[in-house]
C-alpha cells in the first residue's frame, strides 16, 4: 500500500480527538462518540484510497455513519482498495467522566486481510513481545502467570494485570490476586489497555478477560505492528449471534483466533490519538489563541515502524474541526 497512507491515518484520529475532547467531562457519551465519528468521516473522505469499513460504528440501519460495508475514501483509478476499521472514540465513558486513556483509533489493510469481527463479547489475552511463545489463552490463568513472571524475569509480586472492571470478571480477578501478582482495573477501553502492554513505561504486562470482538481486531492489528500477543475467543451469547458468525463464515466457534488470523498479512496499519491523558499518549490540549495540541501514535507490521507524532492544529483555520451541530446551553445569569 502507499507509504503515505499511515500518516494519513494520522489526521484522521486527530480530527476525532480533538472534536471529541470538546465534550470532555460533560457527561454524554453519545455525543463524544457522535462528534468523533463526525470527525473521522470528514477526514476520511479527503484519503486516497477505495476503502471499506469493515468494523464500524454498526449496521447501516444502526449508524449514520461509518456504518460496516460503508465505502470512504476519494477512490480513483489507481487508489488502494482497503479494509478499515474504526473506533472513532475508544472508551467514549472516558471521556464523559473525564477519565484516562480514551484514544481514537484506525486501521487499515488491503482488502480482504481484516477479520470482519460480529459485534460480540471475545475472551482475549494481549502481552509484550518479550511473552511471545510464553503464553497462551488456554492456559490457566496461574500458569499463564508464572510463564509471564519468568519470560520478564520479574518476581509474580511485580506483575501487573490489565482486567476491564466488570461482574463478569470476578473470578479472574481473585486467580489473579492469588498468585500474588498486581492487577489494573479499566472501566473501558480495551483496545488501548491490550496495546499498553507493549510500551514498558505504561507498567502493564498483561490484559486478561472479555471485551468486545470488533475492538480485538483493532488492537490486533496494532500489537501486530509492535511484535506482542494477541489471542482472542469468540463468546456468542445466544443461538442467534452463533448464527451470525456463520453468517460471516467462521464455522468453529471455539476457534482460538491468532493476530494472523484477525489481520492476515503484514501490510496493516493502526494510528492512535489520544482523547484524554493515557499510559501511552496524552490526551488533547487546550492552547491559547484557539490552538490545541494533539499526541498520536502510527504504526506499520510490515515494516515494524512506529512513529510517535505532536502536532499543533489551529482550529479554526480548519473547517473539518467544526462540529455539526453545538448542544453545549447557553446559561444565563
Amino acid at each position: 500500500m502507499d507509504r503515505n497512507l499511515p500518516l494519513n491515518l494520522v489526521r484522521v484520529t486527530e480530527a476525532a480527538a480533538i472534536l471529541a475532547s470538546k465534550h470532555l467531562g460533560r457527561g454524554d457519551k453519545n455525543s463524544a462518540d457522535q462528534a468523533a465519528v463526525d470527525g473521522m468521516r470528514s477526514m476520511l473522505e479527503d484519503l486516497d484510497m477505495d476503502g471499506v469499513v469493515v468494523i464500524g460504528e454498526g449496521e447501516m440501519d444502526e449508524a449514520p455513519m461509518l456504518y460496516i460495508g460503508e465505502h470512504v475514501g476519494r477512490a480513483e483509478g489507481n487508489s488502494p482498495k482497503v479494509d478499515i476499521a474504526v473506533d472513532p472514540v475508544d472508551g467514549t465513558e472516558l471521556v464523559a467522566k473525564g477519565a484516562s486513556n480514551a484514544i481514537a483509533v484506525i486501521a487499515a489493510a488491503p482488502r480482504g486481510t481484516l477479520l470482519h469481527a460480529p459485534d460480540m463479547y471475545m475472551d482475549k489475552l494481549a502481552a509484550g513481545p518479550t511473552a511471545m511463545d510464553a503464553v497462551h489463552i488456554d492456559l490457566p490463568v496461574e500458569m499463564n502467570i508464572r510463564r509471564l513472571a519468568k519470560a520478564l524475569n520479574k518476581d509474580i509480586t511485580e506483575l501487573i494485570i490489565a482486567v476491564l472492571d466488570r461482574p463478569r470478571h470476578a473470578e479472574l480477578i481473585r486467580r489473579i490476586r492469588e498468585t500474588g501478582a498486581r492487577i489494573k482495573l479499566f472501566g473501558a477501553g480495551d483496545i488501548a489497555s491490550a496495546i499498553s502492554t507493549c510500551f514498558p513505561q505504561a507498567n502493564v504486562d498483561m490484559m486478561m478477560g472479555i471485551g468486545g470482538a470488533p475492538e480485538g481486531v483493532i488492537a490486533a492489528a496494532a500489537m501486530k505492528a509492535m511484535g506482542g500477543v494477541f489471542q482472542g475467543r469468540l463468546i456468542p451469547e445466544d443461538d442467534k449471534q452463533i448464527e451470525r458468525c456463520k453468517e460471516m463464515g467462521i464455522e468453529d466457534i471455539n476457534k482460538i483466533w491468532e493476530m494472523d488470523d484477525l489481520v492476515s498479512g503484514d501490510d496493516c496499519m493502526f494510528a492512535a490519538t489520544g482523547v484524554t491523558d493515557g499510559d501511552f499518549l496524552r490526551g488533547v490540549v487546550q492552547l491559547s489563541n484557539g490552538q490545541v495540541k494533539t499526541y498520536s501514535v502510527v504504526m506499520r507490521a510490515e515494516t515494524g515502524t512506529i512513529r510517535f507524532i505532536n502536532a499543533i492544529h489551529k482550529v479554526d483555520r480548519k473547517p473539518e474541526y467544526a462540529e455539526r451541530q453545538t448542544t453545549i446551553p447557553i446559561i444565563r445569569l
